[in-house]
């Protein structure tokens, strides 16, 4: 997926939250506020981890494009730039051998 198609997608959403337009489900998500979006955002997660781990590729792409655009709507709605997340992305791509120390827990106490 490219900068390009994720940009769309954005602009969509902002031009559905600027000029709302009747039967536009991404307009019924804005209008219910920020408790509906999220609440999809956790379907959508939800169902992606369930297709990932019964192995359904097209299931699992299926619904990772069905959580982006959900992220999308909402980033819109709490004022997050595509921009802002892109450049995080970019930034965290440059880094090498960043693995992280993970906490150790004794599991006998």
């Amino acid at each position: 997926m490219s900068n390009d198609v994720l940009n769309a997608l954005y602009q969509t959403v902002i031009d559905r939250k600027e000029n709302p337009q009747e039967g536009s489900y991404t307009c019924y998500l804005l209008d219910k506020g920020i408790d509906k979006i999220l609440k999809k955002v956790g379907e959508e997660c939800s169902e992606t981890i369930i297709a990932s781990k019964n192995g359904d590729n097209a299931e699992t792409v299926y619904e990772i494009a069905d959580l982006i655009y959900h992220l999308t709507v909402m980033m819109v709605s709490q004022g997050i730039a595509m921009d802002d997340v892109l450049k995080e992305l970019d930034k965290r791509s440059a880094k090498t051998g960043n693995l992280k120390q993970f906490h150790q827990v004794d599991k006998n106490s």
